[in-house]
């Protein structure tokens, strides 16, 4: 007999001696495995193969070029409880949001899939907009189109209550909105609106994931929106959501922002050239995780925690050539480790802890072996009421050469901090540090 014939029989001898019942035709035992249970929030076990669909200008399963057919596809995979959406290279016009649901993941191909802001359109109020409405009348309706999205504010409609909504109807220059309006918008304070909204956004989703976009905000070609309302990724009450391997560029506004969602992981992203913030987690978005990421350039700070950011971790980030400064911390910000990052050449200070009373002010944060060189101001100001900060193998210093450096103190302490530990640190700038505490004790 020829070697593969033997082994063959062999081979055939092995499966009748393991699966005994199978050969005698006995009825396969389908039962579940120990391992198996079934997932939180659903009546069945974890699936090997969910639902995919790609997206193109050509040869996808959708085909396309702007937001339509991009929310098409999330829409699909979302109606099947999850799973992925492939976005093919090349560039897509967003006229909306891509707005993202519950357990979809969004993949691009990275550095190729490009989704551009379309230029905005910008007109006053006919008409006052009231709290509550769903409709909003405008001066000048040209470039306000059904299905676009749309912001409306006043001079006193910032932040939370600036509404961000999509144009559902039209009458002459009245249009309908899905959603209502968060604040009165008056004629007489100036109100507006403009057919400007986040390139990405999640709204009360769990475990969203985008990876491998390019997001261009087409900051020429569009009026500015605020960072709790939007950004070129913005999130508002996504919960569990992880953003990766995404660039943000040009957005005018934010480029990262998350408000209310918990548990948000960014990895490995670039914001740059944006006209606000470059990363902006906030308004009680505990435990985000920042890891490897960059912002740069940016028009006031490279990462600004916002309100009540609490038990986050920020590593391995660069901060650099921002508008402000490179990290800044403040409102009930406490608890959080930042590690292994570079604040570099940042307008003002490296880190900056915000003026806050004691209840309110961001105790306990860890700042570890973080490089923090070459901004405009004191390295690193603490500010505010604020007790209990550490602050460990951190290198600060003014590397630049003669002509080119400015006048540096490393760590900078105002009179009304609390308990500061510094251990290990290496400070190379014409003052180490200015305690101003001692200053009043004298």
């Amino acid at each position: 007999m020829t070697p593969k014939i033997v082994t063959a029989i062999l081979a055939a001898a092995f499966l009748v001696a393991c699966c005994p019942p199978l050969v005698r035709g006995q009825p396969r035992d389908f039962s579940p495995r120990p391992e198996e249970q079934q997932l939180p929030r659903a009546m069945h076990s974890a699936m090997e193969q969910l639902p995919r669909i790609t997206v193109g200008a050509a040869e996808a399963d959708l085909v396309g070029s702007d937001n339509r057919v991009l929310q098409a596809a999330v829409d699909y995979i979302a109606g099947l409880g999850g799973g992925v959406v492939e976005i093919r290279e090349g560039e897509y016009t967003m006229n909306d949001s891509l707005h993202l649901r519950s357990r979809v993941t969004v993949r691009g191909v990275k550095g190729k899939t490009i989704l551009r802001k379309a230029p905005g359109a910008v007109s006053a109020l006919g008409l006052d907009g009231d709290f509550g409405e769903e409709q909003v009348t405008v001066v000048d309706p040209a470039g306000f189109n059904v299905g676009a999205g749309v912001a409306i504010w006043d001079r006193n409609a910032g932040g939370f209550h600036t509404t961000v909504a999509r144009i559902t109807g039209r009458n002459g220059n009245t249009f309908s909105i899905d959603k209502p309006l968060m604040a009165d918008c008056m004629v007489s304070s100036e109100g507006r609106a403009a057919t400007v909204f986040p390139v990405v956004s999640a709204y009360n989703t769990e475990e969203a994931r985008i990876e491998d976009l390019v997001i261009d905000g087409n900051r020429e070609a569009n009026v500015a929106l605020n960072g709790c309302r939007g950004a070129g990724i913005f999130l508002y009450r996504g919960f569990g959501t992880t953003i990766s391997g995404c660039t943000v560029r040009n957005y005018n506004g934010d480029g990262i922002s998350f408000q209310q969602s918990n548990d948000v992981t960014v990895l490995d992203c670039l914001s740059e050239n944006n006209a606000v913030l470059g990363l902006h987690p906030g308004s009680g978005s505990q435990r985000p995780t920042v890891r490897g990421c960059t912002a740069r350039r940016n028009g006031t700070d490279g990462l600004f925690l916002c309100w009540r950011v609490r038990h986050g971790l920020f590593e391995d980030n660069i901060l650099e050539e921002n508008g402000q400064y490179g990290i800044s911390i403040g409102h009930k910000d406490s608890d959080n480790v930042l590690r292994r990052n570079t604040s570099r050449l940042n307008v003002s200070h490296g880190v900056f802890f915000r003026n806050e009373s004691l209840g309110m002010a961001p105790h306990r944060n860890r700042l570890e072996e973080n490089i923090i060189e070459n901004n405009g101001g004191p390295e690193i100001r603490i500010r505010g009421v604020v007790n209990d900060l550490m602050f460990l193998k951190n290198t600060i210093r003014e590397t630049r050469g003669a002509g080119q450096e400015v006048p540096t103190v490393g760590i900078l302490i105002d009179e009304t901090v609390g308990n500061v530990i510094l251990q290990g640190n290496t400070i190379g700038t014409q003052v180490p540090i200015e305690d101003k505490r001692q200053q009043t004790r004298r």
